[in-house]
């Protein structure tokens, strides 16, 4: 019992010892990530208020840092940047625009704590006083934001081939996918912020998409549960995604308490090989302190292990503690240290586990060797206050006389991440360059049972393609004014298949004491498949918060033994598979468009 009651016990004393203040996060995928990422480039330092690399960030922290540096209010221009003719340069009209409408988007975070925009014309005199909010109250003691949440995307696509080889039937090419909802947030008394989202999905995916869902381990990606039409196979998933949390300050200003459901992402990349936001929503508790040139948080989930789907039932589940201290070495220099264990109990979390300072793989010594254990590595460079360069290293096992030793022992498990960005590259402003290449040996994730692996509902934790894979992106973003932005992004990887019995690593659901050989294991492992992606987005703000999208994407996947999808063995038989898409869609406050072109 005590087990049982312990995160909720540590997350109520939390709470009650709160006394000071709180802030809300920036929602994931928010275009303000990138140009917070970008400004701090282009100010040649790293702030000691901020940790791109751990994303939500504070609204708190992202406002102050804008201000910090000339943007006192919505309504000032950068005609000054402090202390910085280098960065007086490298900044645009866009690019104080931009800031203009993070601090508005966040204006309860404002110096004078009103820093939204205020609307030229209301509708009522009660709705969209603000132009960022539905609703908008604020007094001395509560602030509260209402907002609908509403997406719609049309979609034709063509596949080569064009008939699906097990059932015959021909490849629907006209898709939909929409989304409505809301979000709140707001806080109470200055000491306890809040925020809530929920939205109503429906979804028809491009076939490729439809095929990864439908693998053994079925899932809807980055959803939990979800129904689909038994009718037909190319129908409607139809699922809930809800966000929440509440938030307060334990120390004010530099140790911060959330206890919320939700996701999270760390590291500086497309990907990341620590954790992503590609799974479903999770229970957590999150603990971050900020003092002086450190960012230290703790994380606490409650995760779904894989599972077959059937009736509905209640799910088992496991856990993780994860976490990760980054120090700016340097004005230039962030280096970080990451550590997670993922673990099952019937009684509950782990009580050893909830120690936020002590090494994992420590307590995993102490606890037996069945909990997954895995640490790494980060860096980050600013050089010339226009490039970044950025890196992960990812260390599950290894014998150094085996990683020496030249055998390709499959213990010698690893990834490595290495990645560069270009602000206003060659010269023209708000044009962005970044380039990223990752790798993966196969093992790396699975655990020696089918429970402790780095999952989490039938999806991976950290990138979608699992383990022994290379993967090479590219992008170019550009914003030529204030409200359009064209995205154009190129994907390549090349990935090991397991097939039949054969455990070669590439399924990271499969336990790796069950490999099918332990030597001559390569990063490519077992029959290969290749993919190539090319995909352009334009995306143009009507108003505040509301967005229309036009785009397409170019896929070509191909399979050494014809087994399709990759992550599967027991996918459709195919050929290669080529898919052409097109889309318009309007978002109005989703941060994030729908996108397929990460697997």
């Amino acid at each position: 019992m005590l087990r049982k009651n312990t995160t909720l016990l540590l997350a109520s004393l939390t709470f009650a010892a709160a006394a000071n203040a709180q802030t809300t996060f920036l929602p994931l995928g928010s275009d303000n990530y990138h140009n917070l990422d970008r400004w701090e480039t282009l100010t040649g330092r790293f702030s000691d208020s901020l940790n791109l690399g751990s994303k939500g960030e504070q609204r708190r922290s992202a406002v102050r840092f804008v201000e910090s540096f000339g943007a006192r209010s919505a309504s000032d221009t950068i005609a000054e940047i402090t202390g910085d003719a280098k960065m007086q340069r490298n900044i645009s009209g866009i690019d104080e625009y931009n800031m203009q409408q993070l601090i508005s988007e966040s204006g309860e975070w404002a110096s004078d704590e009103n820093g939204a925009i205020r609307s030229k014309q209301s509708i009522l005199n009660a709705f969209y006083k603000t132009q960022y909010n539905l609703a908008y109250v604020k007094t001395d003691n509560f602030f509260l934001v209402l907002n609908p949440v509403i997406a719609g995307t049309a979609t034709m696509q063509t596949n080569d081939p064009a008939v699906d080889p097990v059932t015959g039937n021909a490849i629907p090419k006209r898709i939909t996918a929409n989304s409505q909802g809301a979000e709140m947030r707001g806080w109470i008394a200055k000491k306890v912020g809040f925020y809530t989202m929920f939205t109503d999905n429906q979804e028809k995916f491009p076939y490729f998409v439809n095929n990864w869902a439908q693998k053994r381990n079925e899932a809807v990606p980055g959803a939990d549960y979800f129904k689909k039409s038994l009718t037909n196979q190319f129908g409607s998933y139809d699922y809930l995604q809800v966000n929440g949390y509440i938030n307060a300050d334990i120390v004010k200003n530099h140790v911060n308490a959330t206890f919320g459901f939700g996701k999270h992402f760390i590291g500086d990349g497309f990907t990341s090989l620590f954790l992503t936001d590609n799974s479903s929503n999770m229970p957590y508790m999150r603990l971050q302190m900020r003092i002086w040139k450190l960012n230290y948080e703790c994380l606490y989930l409650e995760l779904t292990p894989q599972y077959l789907k059937a009736g509905d039932h209640i799910n088992q589940h496991k856990y993780s503690t994860i976490r990760y201290l980054t120090l700016n070495a340097t004005r230039w220099l962030k280096l970080g240290l990451f550590e997670s264990q993922v673990f099952a109990r019937t009684g509950g979390y782990e009580i050893s586990y909830l120690n936020p300072l002590i090494l994992s793989t420590a307590m995993s010594r102490y606890n037996g060797a069945g909990d997954k254990s895995i640490i790494g590595f980060s860096g980050k460079a600013i050089v010339a206050h226009n490039f970044q360069f950025y890196g992960q290293f990812l260390l599950n096992e290894f014998k150094i006389k085996e990683l020496t030793g030249g055998n390709k022992w499959y213990g010698n498990k690893w990834g490595v991440q290495l990645g560069g960005k270009y602000f206003n590259a060659f010269g023209l402003k708000n044009v962005d360059l970044q380039g990223e290449i990752d790798a993966v040996r196969p093992y790396t994730y699975s655990a020696q049972d089918t429970i402790a692996n780095y999952t989490n509902y039938n999806q991976p934790l950290a990138d979608p393609l699992g383990s022994g894979f290379v993967k090479v992106i590219g992008q170019v973003r550009y914003q030529p004014v204030k409200n359009f932005t064209v995205t154009a992004r190129l994907t390549h990887y090349m990935r090991g298949n397991d097939t039949g019995a054969a455990n070669l690593g590439n399924n990271i659901f499969r336990n790796y004491p069950t490999a099918a050989y332990q030597y001559g294991v390569k990063m490519i492992n077992g029959p290969q498949s290749s993919c190539n992606i090319a995909s352009l987005n334009l995306s143009y703000q009507v108003r505040r918060n509301m967005f229309v999208d036009l785009g397409g994407a170019y896929r070509s996947y191909q399979s050494d033994v014809n087994v399709y999808p990759h992550s599967s063995t027991t996918g459709t038989s195919s050929s290669a598979l080529n898919t052409t898409y097109v889309y318009f869609g309007i978002r109005i406050n989703s941060a994030t468009r729908r996108a397929y072109d990460f697997f």
